[in-house]
């Protein structure tokens, strides 16, 4: 059983927008896992096999207590009732009280599609009378963050410290060394770089060196002012 766990559309995509959070989770003692959607596949410079060695060796540098691949078809993800049934199983049985998945608004498609179908899943995992794995269970709290192809600034509802993690979040990011070389067409040419500048922007604005982003959709509680100090 996880208290954490983010899905992602593909592998990397946790990695790239989150990494220093997840090392702060698991510093702070959480039992953190993430579930990929998809093997990421095809890419210009990658294959299953070369994805699957550097999401191992990002696992390692994360340190998780659990990582999964639903199997879903890259580049046509999309939210049907047979994946929210096998997506929902797997929220019942790793019964994680907080979930993470990409923000709502999105120019890649098989992202706003994970998202639909991680919020469906969310409801049918609590669902009684059906033929679901395990027992029937409700993630109290779905955080959503930013590893966006829009260009567009978006406006979290908070921003986590990662200052003394970054360095080791780019370890965890330059395992995927497929997704950081320069496409034909430059796409993902300053890929690194881009999540350099990010991290010190989004840290600046909490006055820190670096910040990851995120957003919610319903109001947070907060039962201990030192936690917002």
């Amino acid at each position: 059983m996880l208290d954490i766990l983010i899905i992602a559309p593909h592998p990397d995509d946790a990695e790239f927008a989150m990494g220093g959070a997840i090392l702060r989770m698991k510093a702070e003692g959480l039992r953190v896992g993430i579930l990929d959607l998809t093997d990421g596949e095809p890419t210009p410079f990658g294959s299953k096999e070369i994805r699957r060695q550097e999401t191992e060796a990002a696992t390692k540098v994360l340190g998780l207590d659990w990582r999964s691949n639903l199997g879903l078809p890259n580049r046509s993800l999309e939210a049907t009732l047979e994946a929210r049934a096998e997506l929902a199983g797997v929220l019942r049985t790793t019964r994680a009280d907080c979930i993470f998945c990409p923000y709502w608004e999105d120019t890649h498609p098989d992202h706003t599609a994970a998202t639909q179908l991680i919020e469906a899943a969310r409801f049918w995992a609590k669902l009684t009378k059906t033929d679901l794995p395990g027992e029937p269970f409700h993630p109290q709290r779905v955080i959503y963050y930013f590893c966006t192809h829009i260009r567009k600034i978006p406006e979290p509802s908070f921003v986590v410290d990662v200052s003394e993690f970054w360095e080791r979040k780019l370890a965890a990011v330059r395992c995927y060394r497929s997704q950081l070389a320069n496409s034909p067409g430059g796409a993902t040419a300053g890929l690194e770089e881009q999540i350099e500048c990010r991290g010190r922007m989004w840290g600046w604005t909490v006055g820190t060196h670096y910040g990851e982003p995120f957003s919610v959709r319903e109001v947070l509680r907060v039962a201990d002012f030192r936690a917002i100090l």
